[in-house]
C-alpha cells in the first residue's frame, strides 16, 4: 500500500465521487462471489484489527465475516479509548501489528486522533455523530436494485443522530438529495454539513415523492405523543412512488418510528439491505488494503 496515500473512511464525504463509486460496483461483484462461494481472497495475509468499543453488532459481525472470507486474518483486540492509555500510544501499538483498523466507537474525534497517528487506514464502525459504513452498504444495495444512484432523492423521517447524518455526508459529495422531515428541535443545524443537495422540512409529504426513505429510532427525550406526525405507516407508503425503496435502521421499535405494517410493506427491504452492509464493507476493505 501507498503510505502517500489516505485511505480512511471516517466521514462519508472524505472519499472522493470516483472512489466511492468504484467501492459501490465492487461491492455489487462481490455479492455475486458471494452467493456463489467464490469469494476472491484479496486479504490474503493481510492483518485486520477490529475494536469494539460501543454497543451493537451487524456491521462489526460483517467485517469480522468478510475479513475471513476474503482470507485475511482478524482480531478483535480488547480496547477501550479514552480510558488509561492516551489514542497517540495506543495507535503506535496497533501500527505494529495491523494492517488495518476497523474502530466502533463513540467518539469520531477519538477516530479522528487514531488516524492522525497511525500509519494503518482506519475505517468508522460507527460513532455517536456518524455511521459512514451503514450508508455505504444501502447505497449499494440502492445502485444494485435501480442501476443508478444519479438524481436520488432520500427522505429522511430521522432525528439529527448518527444515521441522518452520514446520508447528509454522503449529499455532500454524491449526485443525490436529502431531506430532513422533522420537528425544528431535532433538525440538522451543523454547518459542516449543510450544502445545496441537503434540504430541512417539517413536511411529511416529502415522502411521496422519495425515491428512497429511511427511519431512524426516536430520540429518548421526545414526550408522549410528539412524535406521531412522524411516525411512517403503511398507509403513507401506499401513496409513495411504485420504485420506492424503505430502508428502516434497525433496531427497529414497531409503533414508534415506524409501525407494524409498515415494516411487513413489500418496500420495506431492511433485510435484502443489510446484505448489502457485507458486501460493501468487504469492497471497501479491499480498496484501504490494496
Amino acid at each position: 500500500m501507498d503510505p502517500t496515500l489516505n485511505k480512511d473512511f471516517l466521514e462519508f464525504h472524505s472519499l472522493p465521487l470516483d472512489t466511492v463509486a468504484a467501492i459501490i460496483d465492487r461491492a455489487d461483484q462481490l455479492a455475486k462471489h458471494w452467493a456463489g462461494r467464490t469469494m476472491p481472497q484479496s486479504l490474503h495475509g493481510k492483518r485486520v484489527g477490529i475494536i469494539v468499543d460501543d454497543t451493537g453488532w451487524r456491521n462489526t459481525a460483517a467485517f469480522d465475516l468478510g475479513v475471513k472470507a476474503m482470507g485475511g486474518v482478524c482480531v478483535q483486540p480488547p480496547i477501550s479509548f479514552n480510558t488509561r492509555e492516551a489514542t497517540a500510544d495506543l495507535a503506535g501499538y496497533l501500527d505494529n501489528w495491523f494492517d488495518l483498523l476497523v474502530v466502533r466507537t463513540k467518539e469520531l474525534a477519538t477516530l479522528q486522533e487514531l488516524a492522525a497517528v497511525m500509519h494503518a487506514p482506519v475505517i468508522n464502525a460507527r460513532t455517536r455523530l456518524n455511521h459512514p459504513c451503514e450508508t455505504l452498504g444501502d447505497l449499494a444495495y440502492i445502485k444494485s436494485v435501480r442501476g443508478s444512484l444519479d438524481g436520488l432523492k432520500v427522505v429522511g423521517i430521522a432525528p439529527d443522530a448518527n444515521i441522518l447524518r452520514s446520508w447528509v455526508e454522503a449529499s455532500k459529495s454524491m449526485p443525490i438529495h436529502v431531506v430532513q422531515v422533522y420537528p425544528e428541535r431535532w433538525q440538522v443545524a451543523d454547518p459542516n454539513l449543510l450544502n445545496p443537495n441537503f434540504e430541512i422540512s417539517r413536511d411529511i409529504r416529502h415522502a411521496l415523492e422519495a425515491d428512497v426513505i429511511i427511519t431512524d429510532s426516536w430520540p429518548k427525550e421526545a414526550r408522549e405523543n410528539e412524535l406521531v406526525a412522524y411516525q411512517l405507516t403503511a398507509t403513507l407508503l401506499d401513496k409513495g412512488q411504485r420504485d420506492l425503496i424503505f430502508l428502516p435502521c434497525p433496531p427497529v421499535a414497531r409503533g414508534q418510528e415506524v409501525t407494524a405494517d409498515a415494516m411487513s410493506h413489500p418496500v420495506c427491504q431492511s433485510r435484502p439491505a443489510k446484505e448489502f452492509l457485507l458486501h460493501a464493507q468487504n469492497a471497501l476493505m479491499e480498496w484501504a488494503t490494496s
